[in-house]
C-alpha cells in the first residue's frame, strides 16, 4: 500500500474504509461505531502519532476496543469494608441471579395473578416473605431506604409535622440528610431533645394538632457515646398509642436475623422491633440483608396500604429483576441452618482471622513477583468493618497482603504506592485497595475464590 507523500494529509475516510483491517471492524461492530473511531483517530494521524496505515489502523482498533469496554465491571473488594457503598454493597447468591435472568429473558407475572387472569400487584411476590419472616401485617418494596423514608413520610405526613430527636437527624452517603429528605416529602420536621439526651417529656411536649407522626432513625452511620439518654422504640410506642399517633422507625441497615448468634455485632432485628409496637419500619435490602438495592416498608397494613395509595409509590417502585432477587434471597431465610453459607454478605462477615489469613498467604508469592523488587509484600493483621453505616464503630479481625515501598525518601514512597494502587486498578478485573500507614493495604476477606486473583497477577509478571 503507497504512503502518502505529506503524512501530515491522510487519505480520505472512504478510501480508509476499504482498507483490510477497517473493513473486519465493520464487519464484527458495524459501520457507525467504526466511522467514529476512524474520524476520532484521524487527530493521531496530523499529529504524527499514527501517520501511516498500519499504526493508523491499530490506532482504530483499539479505540473500538476501548469503546466497547463495558463502564461498569466486576473488580475486587480488597478494602476490607465489606458493604461498600461504592463497590455495590451487597454480592448476590447465585439464586438471586439465576432469578433475575429468568424474569429477564421474556415475559413475567410482574404484575399479572396467574390464579384470576387479572391484574396483580407487584409488591406480592414479596410481601408474604418479608411478613413471614418480621411478624408484619403487610409490607411494600421501593428503590431504596432513602426512597422507603420518603415515601412513608409524605404518604403518612404531609403538610403536618414530624417530631424526632435531635441527636437522630442523620446524614448518609452522598450528603443525604435527612432533614432534606423531610423536606421534599411535603411534611415540616419538630426536632426534640438535645444532640445527646433526649426524654420523654421531650416528645410529649413536642406534640399537637398538627403532629402526624414520631419518628425514630437509627444512627447506624455513627454513634453518641457518654453522657447520653434516648427512648427505646417500646417507650415511644407508649407514647404514639397514648397520642394516638403512629411510630415510625427508620432501622437504615435492618437485619432480619440475630447478628450476635453468628458472632457479630449485635443489630436491630426487624422482627423484635415490631414486636415492641413499632408502627412502621424502614430497611434496606442491600445492606445486612444482603439482598438487592431495595427499600422495604413493612408494619400496620392499613397505613402500608395508605403508604401504597401514594403517587410516588409508582415513581419510586422496584422492577421485576430487583423483585425476582429480593424473593430468591428471602426465600434462603427460610432455612436458617444453611443461610450463612448461601447469603455471601453473611459468610463473608462471619469468615475467620484465620481462613482469611490462608487466602492472603496463598496470594502473596504471586503478588510480589507482580509488585516487584523496589516493593516489600507480607502478610499483616488487620480490621475489617461491614460498611454502608452498619455498625460503624465494630470492627472485624482479618488479613491483608501489605505493600510497601523500598524507597527511603517519604514523598517518593508515597508516589510508589498510588502508582502501585493505580496498576492493580488497571488489571483485567481491576483491586481496590487502600493506603494507610504508609501502605498500600489489599485486605482478604472478600477474595473466597484466590485462584483467579492470582492469576491476575502471575499473567502480569
Amino acid at each position: 500500500m503507497k504512503q502518502p507523500t505529506n503524512p501530515l494529509y491522510p487519505p480520505s475516510v472512504d478510501h480508509m474504509l476499504g482498507w483490510p483491517l477497517i473493513q473486519a471492524l465493520v464487519a464484527s461492530h458495524g459501520r457507525t461505531l467504526v466511522l467514529g473511531c476512524l474520524r476520532e483517530a484521524l487527530a493521531l494521524w496530523r499529529d504524527g502519532t499514527a501517520n501511516d496505515p498500519a499504526s493508523f489502523m491499530q490506532a482504530v482498533q483499539q479505540l473500538v476496543e476501548k469503546t466497547l469496554v463495558p463502564s461498569m465491571r466486576p473488580l475486587y473488594n480488597l478494602t476490607g469494608t465489606v458493604l461498600h457503598t461504592n463497590l455495590g454493597r451487597a454480592p448476590l447468591p447465585p439464586e438471586a441471579i439465576e432469578a433475575m435472568t429468568a424474569v429477564a429473558l421474556g415475559a413475567s407475572n410482574l404484575e399479572f395473578d396467574l390464579q384470576t387472569g387479572l391484574r396483580g400487584d407487584r409488591d406480592e411476590h414479596v410481601e408474604q416473605w418479608i411478613c413471614r419472616l418480621t411478624g408484619a401485617e403487610a409490607a411494600t418494596v421501593v428503590n431504596n431506604n432513602a426512597a422507603a423514608v420518603l415515601l412513608v413520610l409524605n404518604a403518612l405526613a404531609q403538610r403536618r409535622e414530624v417530631v424526632v430527636s435531635r441527636g437522630e437527624l442523620i446524614e448518609i452517603g452522598g450528603s443525604f440528610r435527612l432533614p432534606d429528605i423531610m423536606a421534599r416529602a411535603g411534611c415540616k420536621l419538630r426536632e426534640v431533645g438535645a444532640t445527646n439526651r433526649t426524654h420523654a417529656q421531650d416528645y410529649v411536649q413536642a406534640i399537637g394538632p398538627r403532629t402526624a407522626l414520631l419518628l425514630k432513625a437509627h444512627t447506624s452511620n455513627f454513634s453518641i457515646q457518654g453522657f447520653t439518654k434516648a427512648l427505646s422504640e417500646a417507650q415511644l410506642a407508649d407514647i404514639a398509642r397514648e397520642h394516638q399517633l403512629p411510630l415510625v422507625v427508620d432501622l437504615g441497615s435492618g437485619s432480619l436475623i440475630d447478628m450476635q448468634a453468628l458472632g457479630l455485632p449485635a443489630e436491630p432485628v426487624v422482627g423484635r422491633v415490631l414486636e415492641q409496637g413499632v408502627d412502621i419500619v424502614t430497611f434496606s435490602g442491600d445492606k445486612l440483608l444482603g439482598g438487592p438495592q431495595a427499600g422495604i416498608i413493612a408494619g400496620r397494613a392499613d397505613l402500608v396500604a395508605r403508604i401504597r395509595k401514594s403517587p410516588l409509590k409508582r415513581a419510586l417502585r422496584c422492577d421485576k429483576m430487583t423483585l425476582a432477587a429480593l424473593e430468591a434471597v428471602l426465600r434462603l431465610y427460610a432455612d436458617p441452618d444453611t443461610l450463612v453459607q448461601k447469603v455471601p454478605t453473611l459468610r463473608l462477615l462471619t469468615r475467620s482471622a484465620e481462613d482469611i489469613r490462608r487466602t492472603a498467604e496463598a496470594l502473596l508469592p504471586a503478588l510480589a513477583a507482580w509488585a516487584g523488587s523496589a516493593v516489600q509484600v507480607d502478610v499483616h493483621e488487620v480490621s475489617s468493618q461491614i460498611g454502608s453505616g452498619s455498625l460503624p464503630l465494630e470492627l472485624l479481625p482479618s488479613a491483608a497482603l501489605r505493600l510497601r515501598s523500598n524507597s527511603p525518601n517519604k514523598r517518593e514512597r508515597s508516589r510508589h504506592l498510588r502508582e502501585l494502587a493505580e496498576r492493580l486498578r488497571s488489571l483485567p478485573q481491576p483491586v481496590i485497595g487502600r493506603i494507610t500507614d504508609d501502605s498500600l493495604l489489599l485486605d482478604c476477606r472478600c477474595v473466597e475464590q484466590p485462584a483467579a486473583l492470582r492469576a491476575q497477577w502471575e499473567a502480569g509478571v
